[in-house]
């Protein structure tokens, strides 16, 4: 995946039976160059395809007009059922941010796609969420309502001309239907598994936890209506949380099917157990869930963690350990595998690299190979790594300790720290190796003509600037970790000697990622970065090297000391 912006698409495609169909509309998204497809949902029952895919922004917005192309020509509305909300062959097309642009990025992006598919393909266009032309436009929903079968009548309504492609009703129309095409955060599509084929508690329990809440109704049964007349409705549980019930033939079950537009507000584990309380108001259990798509890694780490909590155990687990944790309790795995590594969007995009995927011998047999790389970039930001996990290890070692009840919630945000430093450090381990990569390509590039070497030039300067760049997050993030290590003095004093070995390897850490850091900077021309690259180098070394020399010496007093009895 290229360094530059990234963009995610997520187009829902109103088939999910044939899969011919749904392999050529999946290939013309994989046709346009830069596009990276990361998974392919397809529901039977709801007889509907969620195609996920990222790349450049550019190469994503081809991607997506070649999607909605091949979907016109394969599918033909005028057969089409299923039990989920559809309004054309190409329901919905949204685009959502990843790294390096904004929402309004993705909205002008919806709108330049609207207006090719409109004109070029002649399918009529609504915008919404963040792209949408006018407030009634933001909800799905409303765009929706009345579906693919009411849409002749949509647009002989004035109000719900299309922002884009023809107004009226035509051959085109009649076969492809609509598309709504807009820009969204992360939304996340989660079905909950229920033991009922009652479709009506279902969507009993869908109402109370939506947004949209539930009609409110009288002794008699009747629907409260206000003074001028509309329906009066209770609010539901959670805002950000879009729901119905449905029955699905092929699990012979009722599920509420959600989707969480906001997962910091409505986050999924919150959702889940809500709907779980709720269910069993209604005679009905929870028998697990169900994911529709990719999810992101945080949203997975905060459900794991809040379980973690309710068990009284330290949530600073392996990150690893917490979303199975989640997985399992959330019973993901009811209805399928599921794979934390296939489902997870940052594991997709930006999966372990090859350093980090090696075992122990392994690395250390690159290590000592003839190869330039990997080298001692790699090995600063491995001993960070090496030295948060163990401040993780004292953390989780503490809580629950008779004695250390005082430091269990200062163990607790030092171990969640520190799992996520680790993280971020052994990401480092490949991508000092990728800069020097870069370097190496960079002087490989010709320089034939004057163009040649100017180019060359600036190539090779970008990526020493990149080269230094890298350690020198080692070193800021080491800075970061001191705070973790001492912490750790704290927990279990069984663990000191571990609390000494942490810190005198994050003082390593930080002394390698320096020298790297140094020795790229002399090849980079602008003295001024050099000097302002420096300046942060050496103030951040200097703070590693007193706070751990600090922790370092209070361990030694305490072993010492101890020795001598």
């Amino acid at each position: 995946m290229s360094s530059g912006p990234v963009v995610e698409c997520v187009p829902n495609f109103s088939e999910g039976r044939d899969v011919a169909v749904i392999e050529a509309i999946t290939a013309a998204i994989r046709s346009a160059p830069g596009v990276s497809v990361l998974d392919v949902d397809r529901g039977e029952a709801t007889h509907r395809t969620v195609v996920t895919f990222v790349g450049a922004p550019e190469a994503v917005l081809e991607g997506a007009f070649r999607g909605i192309a091949e979907a016109a020509r394969r599918i033909d509305m005028r057969g089409h059922s299923g039990a989920h909300p559809r309004i054309g062959a190409t329901d919905v097309c949204p685009f959502v941010p990843v790294s390096g642009l904004t929402m309004e990025d993705c909205a002008a992006l919806a709108r330049r796609l609207g207006a090719r598919v409109g004109a070029e393909l002649g399918i009529p266009v609504y915008l919404y969420e963040r792209a949408a032309s006018r407030p009634e436009r933001v909800n799905l929903a409303e765009i929706r309502a009345g579906e693919y079968e009411g849409l002749s009548a949509k647009l002989a309504d004035p109000n719900w001309a299309p922002d884009y492609g023809p107004a009226a009703p035509s051959e085109v129309t009649a076969r492809s239907g609509a598309t709504v095409i807009g820009a969204r955060p992360f939304l996340i599509a989660y079905n909950v598994n229920l033991n009922t084929r009652h479709k009506g508690r279902a969507n009993k329990i869908a109402a109370l936890v939506r947004e949209k809440g539930i009609i409110r109704r009288d002794a008699q049964g009747e629907m409260v209506r206000d003074e001028a007349g509309n329906v009066v409705r209770d609010p539901g549980l959670f805002q950000s949380v879009k729901g119905l019930g449905w029955f699905i033939e092929e699990y012979d079950r009722c599920q509420v099917s959600l989707n969480l537009t906001d997962h910091h507000k409505a986050p999924v584990h919150d959702v889940y157990d809500a709907i779980r309380r709720v269910a069993d108001e209604e005679g009905v259990v929870v028998t697990g869930s169900e994911l529709v798509g990719l999810i992101p890694g945080d949203a997975l780490l905060a459900a794991g963690h809040h379980y973690l909590r309710r068990q009284r155990l330290n949530p600073g687990a392996p990150h690893s350990e917490v979303i199975e944790t989640a997985i399992r309790t959330l019973g993901l795995r009811e209805l399928a595998p599921f794979e934390a590594d296939q489902r997870i969007i940052e594991r997709r995009i930006a999966p372990d690299g090859p350093l980090v995927k090696k075992t122990v011998r392994a690395f250390a047999d690159a290590l000592s190979s003839s190869a330039p790389a990997p080298g001692g970039g790699s090995v600063a930001a491995l001993c960070g790594a090496l030295a948060t996990s163990l401040a993780a290890m004292v953390a989780q070692l503490t809580t629950g300790k008779k004695g250390y009840e005082a430091v269990f919630a200062a163990q607790e945000k030092a171990a969640l720290q520190a799992q996520a430093l680790k993280e971020a450090f052994l990401a480092d381990i490949d991508a000092d190796t990728r800069a020097f990569d870069g370097i190496m390509a960079a002087f490989a590039l010709p320089k034939a003509t004057e163009a040649d070497k100017a180019a060359r030039g600036a190539a090779i300067q970008a990526a020493t600037r990149h080269a230094i760049e890298v350690p020198l997050g080692v070193l800021l993030r080491c800075v970061a970790a001191v705070q973790a290590v001492e912490i750790a003095l704290s927990g279990n004093s069984n663990a000191r000697s571990d609390v000494g070995v942490a810190a005198l390897t994050l003082r390593t850490a930080a002394e390698g990622a320096w020298y790297n850091v140094c020795i790229n900077a002399k090849d980079l021309s602008d003295d001024a970065s050099v000097r302002a690259y420096r300046a942060q180098a050496d103030a951040a070394l200097d703070e590693v090297r007193s706070r751990a020399e600090a922790v370092s010496a209070a361990v030694r007093a305490e072993l010492d000391g101890a020795s001598r009895r």
